[in-house]
Parts: C-alpha cells; sequence; structure tokens
C-alpha cells in the first residue's frame, strides 16, 4: 500500500508542478516521498473547492467552474480530523497525508489552517486592507511552507525557523496574486487590497478591475504588492540555511525562479497581464543554479541566530494540545 501511495503521489506532482517534481529530485527518499504525499493532498483540496487542476498556492484560475462549495469543505474537514484520529478514510489523498502525519508528526493546527484558507473562499471573503491579504496568503500558502519545513526536518517546535517557511509560502502567493490579478477579476476575485485599489481610482469591483482604462492603476497596485512580496522574500533567505544541504538548494532555487515572475510584472508593465507572465526556461535554469550557489555559500551561517522579521505579518503561534 506504502508503495501504492508513494506512486500516486509522484504521479500528482508531476502533473500538478513540473518545477516541483524537478526540484524534489533533490531530496533524499524518505524526504521526497512524504513531500509528494503532502503535495498530493494539498493538490487535492484544491481539487475539490476549485474544481481545478491546480499546484498549491495558486489562485484560482480563469474558467473556474462554478462556485466553492461548503459541503465539499465539510468533507475536507471531516477527513482531515478523521486522518488524525486513524479512521478509515474516503481517498488515497487523505491516506498519503495521514502517513506523513503519523512519520512526522505534523501538528493537526497547520493543515487545518490550509483549510481555513479554503473557507475564505467558499464565504467569498473580501480582501480590503494588507492585513486582509496577508492573512489569506497565509492560510493558503505560508502554512504550506510550514508543513513542507516539517517534512524537510524541521522541528515542529521551531517556531523561528518554521516563520520563514511561512514568509516564503506568503511571498509565493503574494507574487501569484499579482500575477494573475486580471485572471481573478475574471471569475469575481480580488485579491490585491481594496483600499490600494480606491488609492488609485479603482473600485473594489472585479469589473472595475477588468476596465482597460483602469490596466495602469491596477499595475502600480501590484507592484506596491510585488514591494511587500519582497519583504518575505528577503525574510524567507535566512530560513533556508536551516533546512538540510539538499533541500536548502531546492528551496534557494525555487525562490529565485519563483521571484523573478515579479520581475516580468514589473518590466512588462501594464500589458503584462495580456499573456501569464512567466520566466523563460533558460532563465529558470540559471536562476535555479544561482540559487543553489546561494544555499551553498550560506551554509557556513546555519547556526547563527535568525536576524529579527520586523514587522512583517505574524502567523499565528502554535496551540499547545489541552
Amino acid at each position: 500500500m506504502d508503495g501504492t501511495l508513494a506512486k500516486l503521489s509522484s504521479e500528482s506532482i508531476a502533473k500538478g508542478s513540473k518545477s516541483f517534481a524537478i526540484a524534489s529530485l533533490l531530496f533524499r527518499p524518505q524526504m521526497k516521498r512524504h513531500a509528494h504525499m503532502l503535495y498530493a493532498w494539498c493538490r487535492f483540496c484544491d481539487d475539490v473547492i476549485d474544481g481545478q487542476n491546480l499546484g498549491f498556492g495558486e489562485t484560482i484560475a480563469a474558467g473556474s467552474e462554478g462556485a466553492p462549495d461548503a459541503d465539499d469543505l465539510r468533507m475536507l474537514w471531516e477527513q482531515t480530523e478523521a486522518a488524525y484520529r486513524g479512521d478509515q478514510l474516503k481517498t488515497w489523498q487523505f491516506d498519503a497525508f495521514q502517513q506523513v502525519v503519523l512519520e512526522t508528526g505534523m501538528p493537526k493546527q497547520h493543515p487545518l489552517d490550509l483549510l481555513r484558507g479554503f473557507e475564505m473562499d467558499v464565504a467569498q471573503h473580501s480582501y480590503d486592507t494588507l492585513e486582509d491579504t496577508l492573512k489569506y496568503s497565509y492560510h493558503v500558502a505560508g502554512v504550506v511552507g510550514v508543513m513542507m519545513a516539517i517534512v524537510m526536518g524541521v522541528s515542529p517546535d521551531d517556531e523561528n525557523t518554521l516563520d520563514r517557511a511561512s514568509d516564503l509560502g506568503i511571498a509565493f502567493q503574494l507574487t501569484n496574486i499579482c500575477r494573475d490579478v486580471i485572471d481573478d477579476a475574471a471569475i469575481g476575485r480580488i485579491y490585491v487590497p481594496g483600499a490600494w485599489l480606491e488609492e488609485e481610482g479603482v473600485r473594489a469591483d472585479p469589473q472595475a478591475v477588468l476596465a482597460e482604462e483602469n490596466r495602469e492603476a491596477v499595475w502600480r497596485v501590484a507592484l506596491r504588492l510585488l514591494g511587500e512580496a519582497d519583504r518575505y522574500y528577503q525574510s524567507s533567505g535566512p530560513g533556508v540555511r536551516r533546512l538540510p544541504i539538499r533541500a536548502g538548494f531546492a528551496v534557494a532555487a525555487a525562490r529565485g525562479v519563483y521571484r523573478d515572475i515579479g520581475r516580468v510584472v514589473r518590466t512588462k508593465g501594464p500589458r503584462v497581464w495580456d499573456k501569464r507572465a512567466r520566466t523563460s526556461g533558460r532563465r529558470k535554469l540559471a536562476l535555479a543554479g544561482l540559487g543553489c550557489l546561494q544555499g551553498a555559500g550560506s551554509k557556513s551561517l546555519a547556526f547563527r541566530q535568525l536576524p529579527p522579521r520586523g514587522d512583517l505579518w505574524k502567523r499565528p503561534s502554535l496551540e499547545l494540545p489541552s
């Protein structure tokens, strides 16, 4: 059964995220198995809520089939709780998730925090302030970074290092939001802070965001949000040094490649949304190599105290079991 779950999980990641699948080749076998299984569960939960084949941390793509369903969300909550109780589960993705929980000691708060992010979509939550956007970004991506860090060997009690993993997930999600502003508005979603749109003279309304005459103003809001993303990318860097060296290489490479999407949004200007912002294959390879070199060069600093995070958004503290 374990071999079947590992195979199914590997197939899921190969279809859903080629970049992450390639990066995970650097992991040791047990770490790779856990990472693939956790990814498969995250991906399955995304699919259930969105009705789309997306990777973790992605915003909903244009053309999504219908609104998120409260009954589907309830099923995810019930199955997640069942996985922690050791009950029989309904899908192989939850069987895989249960193995990750048992073998890594994953605190239940983290997967439940991810489901709270899906709950925000089901409730069609509005994002009026930067605080709102950061909270959403944590719940749909930052906490995935936390769980992946635990899979990579970070202690569930190492709050400082997990904060940096959360920062990287948040940075990824803010980048996603900026890349997908127009696609999201096309399905009635706005994740950039509504107050920032209003400051630029754009109503916090999907039709206003889609209006051609507002494209430059929306781009300025995206630039502002990318500036916030950069603060989280910067904070995440020292945390990479706390990972096992091969995992650190993979994460450093992914960090460099993903951050480059922001560069594309900046340099292409308001027309960036005419075509999905991507980094070329050659540039991805170069950035991945640079990330690995930076990761290798920083390993001598791995045991130094992490620098302060400053005024960055603070994720919920781990709740102690009663």
